[in-house]
């Protein structure tokens, strides 16, 4: 096989430990230059064009007074996304990042925004502490959505795809996704969310612990437990991670909800098959460690997936979502493709191996 057809991890750790400097002294961003060359099955991987997916959606659940804002949050960042004058559009535009805006059921009319994707299911997920948040089939149009833009960043000729999210309430969902993925108690898992007081945070628990009681005898699968308590911006979340996949397209989770859709989606892929999750694993990153309570805990779950490392790049305290961490992490990503690809080997620099041997410590 030549290299554009595969490239072991051995073979590309072989070739940026010949690069000229000491071994490992390029820390981290060694294993993402490897890790991006196994990807794309070349040892010249190039990260030049980038997108974000920003999903929004509404989640009934914020009936039970769990976050610290209005669900017509939702529908104004929205707007605010259109104008371009949200984080995610400033920190993406100054890194050469495409951002598309995917409402996927925000409970607003959004008809008149022109930079936003129109694709809302409906308007709002149901109340998960009182009933399944979506139907199958509604879930099954969520995952369409997510993987429909995972199609057209490939045929849009993106390297990389980031994940992000906007929704009321969407922690809540990610904080009961994770305590019945990952059999955890809800004091663990559910943090502020939106800033939240301590009266805010005991509510937000309750509802938690409620509905864990409510599912947990139906979550037997990881498409049952996202139908029952995720949202319609998780499940397009878990559907773009998984057609991305598919697509060998880096995938990079943002913070707590976008990680937490992933670890979802992790779990679809291993109900699914071996391979299937081995997939999913190569393909993934995670952009940082957010500030929110559950996301290490999110992190080490997804950790515990053959394959998935799920060491976050950075860690800058946020906590926004949008894709913005995301965005952050992209130009790492191009640094270790420019490493791999473009940085002389000793060979190449006619380094003689006594001077070779001498830089690498030997």
């Amino acid at each position: 096989m030549n290299e554009q057809m595969v490239v072991s991890a051995a073979r590309a750790r072989e070739e940026m430990d010949a690069k000229t400097k000491p071994l490992g002294a390029l820390g981290r961003l060694e294993d993402v230059g490897v890790r991006l060359a196994v990807l794309q099955k070349t040892l010249t991987p190039r990260v030049d064009r980038a997108r974000v997916c920003v999903f929004g959606a509404d989640h009934g659940v914020t009936d039970e007074g769990v976050s610290a804002y209005p669900r017509a949050v939702t529908g104004e960042m929205m707007k605010n996304f259109d104008r371009g004058g949200a984080a995610i559009n400033v920190i993406a535009a100054s890194a050469n990042i495409e951002v598309e805006v995917i409402d996927a059921g925000v409970d607003a009319d959004l008809g008149r925004l022109a930079q936003i994707r129109h694709e809302g299911i409906r308007r709002s997920s149901r109340n998960l502490m009182r009933e399944a948040a979506m139907t199958a089939e509604e879930l099954r149009a969520a995952m369409k959505v997510g993987a429909d833009a995972a199609r057209r960043a490939r045929d849009d000729g993106m390297q990389v795809l980031g994940l992000g999210e906007m929704g009321i309430g969407n922690t809540t969902s990610a904080s009961t996704l994770l305590c019945l993925l990952g059999a955890l108690a809800p004091e663990h898992a559910v943090g502020r969310g939106t800033g939240v007081d301590d009266e805010g945070l005991q509510r937000k628990r309750d509802v938690v612990t409620r509905a864990i009681d409510l599912h947990r005898a139906g979550c037997d699968s990881g498409i049952e437990t996202l139908r029952r308590v995720g949202g319609l911006e998780i499940g397009a979340i878990a559907g773009a991670a998984l057609e991305g996949a598919a697509l060998d397209l880096a995938i990079i989770a943002d913070g707590f909800i976008s990680s937490a859709a992933v670890l979802t989606a992790l779990r679809i892929a291993h109900d699914d098959s071996l391979e299937r999750g081995a997939r999913l694993a190569r393909s993934l990153f995670f952009a940082h460690r957010s500030a929110e309570l559950g996301h290490r805990l999110v992190l080490d779950q997804c950790a515990a997936y053959p394959g998935v490392d799920a060491t976050p790049l950075l860690d800058l305290g946020l906590r926004l979502g949008e894709g913005t961490g995301a965005a952050l992490a992209i130009p790492l990503l191009r640094a270790a493709a420019a490493v791999m690809r473009d940085m002389a080997t000793f060979a190449s620099a006619g380094v003689s191996a006594g001077e070779h041997a001498s830089a690498h410590g030997v």
